[in-house]
């Protein structure tokens, strides 16, 4: 079963060969700034040398779990109405380009929070808001998917977007480590920066924020524009305006095909067990298979260029046999590999397996946001893809917490292993149910 060619498309909103690389070289810095940011660099900076004196009995790790809760509650309550802000494809680039901004400058001051845990709550706070930029801006950034593919090229688009992604991530990791990060002493790196009061890790910051506005800038000056149209205007929309334009839209879309609906709680459940996966997977590596706490970066490095690699193959499968098989037999080959990876022990076997499953992720998540934008009506994409967002917020506990049961029902870390496979298996029986457009079919 495959997706159809919407015929209807004005093939004048396709975008040139410039656009759609300028395109996902935003992808290729706002990926980097996550890895960087609330991933491997400055998250673990908060946790284990700015609040490391912290007075009382919450530890620095839950504060930065509760950060990060504070930006998933944003991100679930903004992303729904910045998707109806930019339906109107005018729009778009200028909402990327303030969110974009905000999160370079977040990023930025980040480079004043010295070592002292009288920074930690700042820190924090804009950690946080960065994250929250970050992810928001992938609203009005995911729309701009329809104004530069056609049904036969959004797959390969989205999936060389998303690779670029991976690998965006994977240079600047390597640049950060080897030339501010790496080695012992009063000064790190290839550059020597001091390591007193987080002097490298803070330069580390400087360098995220210039990184992702360089690869920003390009769609900011190249993205498609459409002129402005007043038949689609909505005089004086405010912010409650905006969620009740977005409950009207909703029930739309039910109306016109339920089966959107079903795919937005589809996708919400396994990209959480994807998530997971990422999430956990390193911990599990140490804990469990044994890999040492210096080879974790060089696997996340070698994950992340594998996911990349799967990325740009699934965006090509995607175009060839459609996005829902894409999407069924990626997370079984995941349920597969990870089934096996419970019954095996030692770092190469975490290693192997590990990698197959970062393997299957990028074609999962490439094909959901190609799918995503050919089940949305044509004009309602930025709707579509705000509630995509805010959805998968809304499960984003799945998967932390059956890791968890899990552990303490099987009294082994191995289990929690487990507690993923049943998310991305519950995600699957749900994608199975969602019918797409057959061959021929138009939305």
């Amino acid at each position: 079963m495959t997706e159809a060619p919407d015929s209807t498309r004005p093939s004048a909103r396709i975008g040139g060969r410039k656009q759609i690389v300028a395109w996902a070289l935003w992808d290729f810095g706002a990926t980097g700034l996550n890895a960087m940011v609330v991933t491997f660099v400055f998250s673990v900076y908060l946790t284990s040398a700015v609040g490391d004196d912290l007075p009382g009995a919450a530890s620095p790790a839950s504060w930065l779990g509760w950060a990060l809760g504070l930006a998933g509650l944003v991100v679930a309550l903004l992303a729904p109405v910045t998707g109806v802000w930019v339906d109107a494809p005018w729009r778009r680039r200028r909402v990327l380009a303030v969110l974009s901004a905000l999160a370079v400058v977040l990023t930025a001051a980040m480079s004043q929070i010295r070592d002292d845990y009288h920074y930690l709550l700042p820190g924090l706070l804009l950690l946080a808001a960065a994250s929250a930029c970050n992810e928001l801006a992938t609203v009005p950034y995911n729309a701009m998917l329809r104004q530069l593919s056609t049904p036969q090229t959004s797959g390969q688009i989205s999936g060389m977007g998303l690779g670029l992604g991976y690998l965006g991530s994977v240079v600047l990791l390597l640049i950060g480590y080897f030339g501010f990060i790496a080695g012992d002493g009063d000064t790190r790196g290839l550059l020597g920066i001091a390591a007193a009061d987080g002097e490298n890790i803070r330069a580390v910051m400087v360098l995220t924020a210039v990184w992702f506005g360089l690869f920003a800038l390009p769609v900011l000056i190249a993205a498609p524009s459409e002129p402005r149209d007043p038949a689609r205007e909505r005089p004086g929309l405010g912010f409650f305006g905006g969620y009740r334009v977005l409950w009207s839209e909703i029930v739309s879309e039910w109306r016109r095909d339920h089966h959107v609906v079903y795919y937005l709680i589809a996708s919400a459940v396994f990209r959480d067990g994807l998530t997971g996966i990422f999430a956990f997977g390193a911990v599990l590596g140490v804990n469990v298979y044994g890999i040492s706490g210096a080879d974790v970066l060089l696997f996340g490095v070698s994950a992340s260029t594998i996911a990349a690699i799967g990325a740009v193959i699934g965006g090509l499968l995607d175009d060839r046999f459609g996005a829902k098989p894409v999407i069924v037999v990626s997370l079984a080959s995941m349920i597969a590999v990870g089934s096996t990876l419970m019954v095996l022990d030692g770092p190469m076997a975490f290693w192997a397996c590990g990698l197959a499953l970062c393997l299957f992720i990028g074609p999962t998540l490439s094909a959901a946001r190609t799918l995503m934008l050919r089940l949305s009506a044509d004009g309602k994409e930025g709707v579509a893809f705000g509630l995509y967002t805010t959805t998968g917020r809304a499960v984003s506990f799945l998967a932390p917490v059956l890791f968890s049961v899990f552990i303490a029902i099987f009294g082994t870390d191995r289990a929690g292993m487990g507690g993923l496979l049943v998310v991305l298996a519950a995600g699957l029986l749900a994608m199975l149910a969602v019918r797409v457009p057959r061959t021929g079919e138009s939305r």
